[in-house]
């Protein structure tokens, strides 16, 4: 941005743009610069999701110890999928903190054996103090949701299991 001789503020659309992109590549809802006393904010609509507050839900009990080699086991099952390749993985956009309901006290959007349609809100990963909801890709069942709420999360990383 420059000041044209009036002192009235003239926008560089170059940048307005780049900032534009970044919105896109981040998936963040808006984004603001500051240099000196002008600013720029560059912001898109995005859904309507009141913002949550931290509540703590324990981690899901551990996997029960495969049987031993004395017990006879019933017909082999399939082998765990890591969550990172997992076809139905849903992974975070961004990084942020998730959160598993609209507020505290709230029932969770997503729960494990919960049936979910293609783009219901699974849970909201908050950035830059902006909730961001995460929706299913595809319908099916929740077979499992890998995060807690108020965790931090990173790019990337698995945070639901939708079959």
């Amino acid at each position: 941005m420059t000041d044209n001789t009036n002192g009235a503020m003239q926008v560089d659309p170059a940048l307005v743009r780049q900032l534009a992109e970044l919105l896109d590549a981040t998936n963040l809802t808006e984004i603001e610069v500051e240099d000196g006393d002008r600013r720029i904010r560059v912001a898109r609509k995005a859904a309507s999701v009141q913002q949550a507050a931290a509540t703590y839900h324990a981690p899901p009990p551990p996997a029960a110890p495969a049987p031993s080699a004395a017990t006879a086991a019933p017909a082999a099952s399939p082998p765990e999928v890591d969550p990172v390749d997992h076809p139905g993985s849903v992974k975070s956009p961004m990084v942020g903190t998730v959160y598993l309901a609209a507020e505290p006290g709230a029932k969770p959007f997503a729960a494990v054996g919960g049936q979910v349609a293609a783009g219901d809100t699974l849970l909201i990963v908050e950035a830059m103090k902006v909730m961001n909801p995460i929706v299913s890709p595809r319908a099916g069942t929740i077979k499992a949701v890998l995060v807690d709420n108020g965790q931090p999360v990173e790019f990337d990383q698995p945070l639901v299991i939708v079959e």
